[in-house]
């Protein structure tokens, strides 16, 4: 019998330089997989440096905030791995203002616990490291960068909505947040990631217009961008495995501002995993009937220190809609045309769910898909971006 074994690395402000005053609190790492492994160093950069592993297998970084953690260990980042000796950033406690970072890691895509043909086949992904914004795109921060933006070549379908500073921006097409994305880039003095054509030079930085744009006009690596759906859903994950949800298996309005709709209120409608208090809007979010978005960071985060990715808004990706193709993956952009998945597509893939009253639960779930045209704006369509390393 092959036994899991399990080895600790403590991750406290002294490791970091960091003063402990400045410590928002402890978190602790271990290791599990099917050898027993040795962690050689853990450096100040979050860099975690160990030894001893069987080459072709799986390991799996768990973690806890406080000791001894008994069973409320879990999963982090899934580490498939190819040496004996392994070097994994698995935390960064200085990422660039407002972002988190993503650790590259395996995770498996899709969704089987739900009756959703467009979640499945289940497969896994290979997604290389990335940060995330820790919430969806704020009014106040998409005013600064579009105002920017409008004085130095950029134009824009929309002006852009939010229900206050602190709220999410809406009412923004893709084509609005991929061209925000290169001028958030620009302004911060990084080289833009959308380009109008494959040449990616200065002259055909995407910047007006509304250009179907291909994954070959696409810098990977350099500036801000939409995340593609399986940095997302890896993201929003926060390091569970086989979860509706990025917190567990049920939702309720504790948790995120979606429209409830429990089977123990609706019998034959409702869902048996929703445990909201009432069938209808979170009335935290509601005046007289009418929903709205919630203030960014009011619920709780998920493993990656990311917030309201279930709920709230939808969230803008890069990819086009398209059905799952089955065997692993490594860092995949999506289909290179549109399929659609009904009658909003063909488009581009928004995740996530969001306040209003046809997105019920079901589709907050973390492997939940939905497609609109990349022309499309809505009162619940947002988004987040992404930063290379």
């Amino acid at each position: 019998m092959k036994n899991k074994l399990h080895f600790l690395v403590i991750v406290l402000g002294l490791f970091t330089g960091v003063h402990e005053a400045d410590v928002q609190g402890a978190q602790f790492f271990r290791i599990t997989g099917p050898t027993k492994t040795t962690i050689t160093s853990f450096r100040p950069d979050g860099t975690l440096v160990w030894s001893n592993a069987l080459a072709g297998t799986n390991y799996t970084i768990q973690t806890v905030t406080s000791l001894p953690g008994g069973t409320n260990w879990v999963d982090y980042v899934q580490l498939p791995v190819t040496n004996s000796v392994n070097t994994n950033q698995i935390i960064d406690y200085h990422p660039p203002s407002g972002l988190a970072l993503i650790p590259a890691g395996s995770f498996t895509m899709g969704d089987s616990l739900d009756s959703d043909f467009w979640a499945l086949p289940l497969h896994t992904v290979y997604v290389s490291a990335f940060y995330m914004d820790k919430y969806d795109v704020t009014y106040s921060l998409w005013q600064s960068v579009y105002n920017w933006a409008i004085k130095h070549g950029y134009s824009f379908d929309h002006a852009g909505y939010g229900k206050a500073a602190n709220h999410p921006v809406v009412a923004i097409n893709w084509y609005d947040c991929v061209k925000w994305c290169n001028a958030r880039s620009e302004m911060e003095g990084r080289t833009p990631a959308y380009y109008t054509n494959a040449t990616l030079t200065l002259a055909a930085v995407y910047r007006t217009g509304t250009n179907d744009l291909q994954n070959g006009w696409v810098k990977w690596n350099t500036g801000y961008r939409l995340p593609t759906e399986a940095e997302w859903e890896k993201a929003a994950r926060g390091g569970l495995s086989g979860q509706r949800f990025p917190w567990g298996v049920t939702i309720s309005w504790s948790q995120a501002n979606y429209y409830g709709d429990p089977l123990s209120l609706d019998p034959g409608n409702g869902y048996a995993y929703d445990f909201a208090t009432a069938i209808g809007y979170d009335p935290t979010f509601a005046t007289s009937g009418a929903p709205y978005t919630s203030p960014v960071g009011y619920f709780a985060p998920n493993g990656y220190g990311l917030y309201d990715m279930a709920g709230n808004v939808w969230q803008w990706c890069w990819d086009w809609s398209g059905w799952y193709s089955g065997g692993s993956q490594t860092d995949p952009r999506g289909p290179t045309t549109a399929v659609s998945f009904g009658s909003n597509g063909p488009g581009r893939v928004p995740r996530g769910g969001s306040y209003d009253s046809d997105q019920f639960g079901p589709f907050c779930r973390v492997a939940a898909r939905n497609d609109y045209g990349p022309g499309s704006s809505f009162y619940d369509l947002g988004f987040r971006s992404v930063l290379p390393p």
